[in-house]
């Protein structure tokens, strides 16, 4: 077992060196994601290099995969939120304007008082106006009554 383990941190290391290699040996992004990811023990038991090559690949294929999904359902997070911040911020404007209608509804129900004393008191106006008409429609009715009783007795007397 003590051979075994030797040759394991020798190859251990040696797949270190290969995903050292930078971006451009094409294990970046996956060395990027998981720094201390090793190489899973089949294929450091296996003899071949080739057959070493192969699983990572394969791992490298799973972990792409794995990351397509994962953006896409981000994505879809993502346009989720922007969705419902759409509707927060409409929701907003509507209640923004409502409170803006009842800011402005005090001053509206006071220019409204305003009016109806000012038509209050001109209603008063009218109606003394009115009293007064018919006072002096009565006073004109009564001097024609005396104008024509005048006249008649003014005939009398001239006969």
């Amino acid at each position: 077992t003590l051979s075994l383990q030797g040759e394991d941190s020798e190859e251990h290391e040696q797949v270190n060196s290969d995903d050292s290699l930078g971006p451009g040996s094409g294990s970046g992004h996956t060395n990027s994601l998981s720094p201390n990811r090793t190489v899973p023990r089949r294929c450091q038991r296996h003899n071949s290099p080739s057959g070493c090559r192969e699983e990572p690949e394969q791992e490298y294929k799973k972990l792409y995969d794995d990351l397509q999904v994962e953006n896409e359902k981000l994505k879809e997070q993502l346009q989720e939120a922007q969705l419902q911040l759409t509707q927060i911020k409409l929701e907003l404007e509507r209640v923004t304007q409502r409170q803006e209608r009842y800011a402005e509804r005090p001053a509206l129900l006071e220019l409204e008082r305003f009016e109806r004393r000012a038509l209050e008191r001109k209603a008063a106006e009218l109606e003394e106006e009115l009293k007064a008409l018919s006072d002096l429609k009565a006073d004109n009715q009564r001097l024609k009554d005396e104008n024509a009783a005048l006249i008649r007795v003014i005939s009398k007397l001239s006969k």
